[in-house]
């Protein structure tokens, strides 16, 4: 029987996160959570059911909680709502892409995404809350901080460290053995050679 789930966000990365779900099947969306103004619309079929404020009065009814919001430059909004829904006892799931390979020698954390066509390979260790976008590349054993978010098409070769609360933007190129630290933000199509950066 597939498992209930509430989806905090109603934005773009939400319908990510929601045919992420549909690939795998392993989830009923029981609703999702928005702004007041979003109340009573449909994101892909799926209704907005409540605001923050709801989300004790709905952990009553539903058990499973997920953080679809997007990085936004900044992992503080990410980062309360998810320390909310652990304070009312949410379990937060992983969501992987029926379309992605994933070694069975890597770890991913709890309330990480996994997008499309990803490629996560032997000894990666990607950390709770992140979002690894669709068509990622992360070569052996390295590392994905906590509330990090990759983006599309990026390469990070192996050994690589990248810290938590990071922005790593779409089609960066990241060489192996290097140290990305706490919060660093890197535009897309970048070529990271060493660090710091150049």
């Amino acid at each position: 029987m597939k498992k209930s789930l509430l989806l905090i966000g109603c934005g773009g990365h939400a319908k990510s996160v929601i045919d992420l779900i549909e690939s795998k099947n392993d989830f009923y969306i029981y609703g999702l959570i928005g702004l007041e103004n979003d109340r009573g619309i449909n994101i892909n079929d799926y209704g907005v059911i409540g605001v923050d404020q709801d989300l004790q009065q709905l952990r009553n009814e539903i058990d499973m909680a997920f953080v679809a919001i997007g990085h936004f430059g900044n992992t503080c909004k990410r980062r309360i709502i998810t320390k909310v829904i652990k304070n009312y006892d949410y379990t937060l799931p992983t969501i992987i892409s029926q379309h992605c390979t994933i070694s069975k020698r890597a770890v991913v954390g709890n309330g990480t995404s996994i997008g499309h066509g990803c490629v996560i390979n032997s000894g990666v260790i990607v950390e709770n809350s992140c979002i690894i976008n669709s068509k990622t590349l992360i070569e052996h054993d390295s590392i994905i901080g906590e509330h990090s978010h990759v983006s599309t098409g990026v390469i990070i070769n192996g050994n690589v460290e990248i810290g938590s609360d990071c922005f790593i933007g779409s089609g960066c190129i990241i060489r192996e053995g290097l140290k990305v630290p706490d919060g660093t933000i890197i535009s897309a199509g970048t070529r990271v050679m060493g660090w710091p950066l150049r």
